[in-house]
């Protein structure tokens, strides 16, 4: 849990007030990563799914309580409204799905038993 709460802090640039926040998405973002990708998952592949899982659940959480002001995701910096965190914030959820789908379980596919 604490690296990726390292790797999400140096994601978002969260300010040290803000690290419990952080801290609680996260240890959600890693439930969620591990439900989905299951055991077989690689762990560098988790860490970096989580990490920007929680990283965009910052981002939403700051769009909606500022309604603007500035974010920095890696070496991209948003100085825009509430938009563009929000639209930043869904990049990072679909590069964590895609590196999920990749490498376990994919979470939009399941096996059904067929009775004939």
């Amino acid at each position: 849990m604490e690296e990726i709460l390292a790797l999400a802090k140096t994601l978002t640039g969260a300010p040290e007030g803000e690290e419990e926040a952080l801290r609680l998405l996260c240890a959600a973002a890693e439930r969620e990563v591990l439900d989905r990708g299951g055991p077989e998952c690689p762990r560098e592949v988790c860490l970096c799914a989580a990490a920007w899982l929680a990283a965009a659940g910052w981002l939403t959480g700051r769009a909606a309580s500022d309604g603007g002001g500035s974010w920095k995701v890696g070496e991209v910096s948003l100085t825009s409204g509430g938009r563009a965190a929000l639209e930043a914030a869904e990049g990072l959820r679909q590069q964590a799905w895609r590196l999920l789908a990749g490498a376990g379980r994919d979470p939009g596919f399941a096996f059904r038993e067929v009775r004939g």
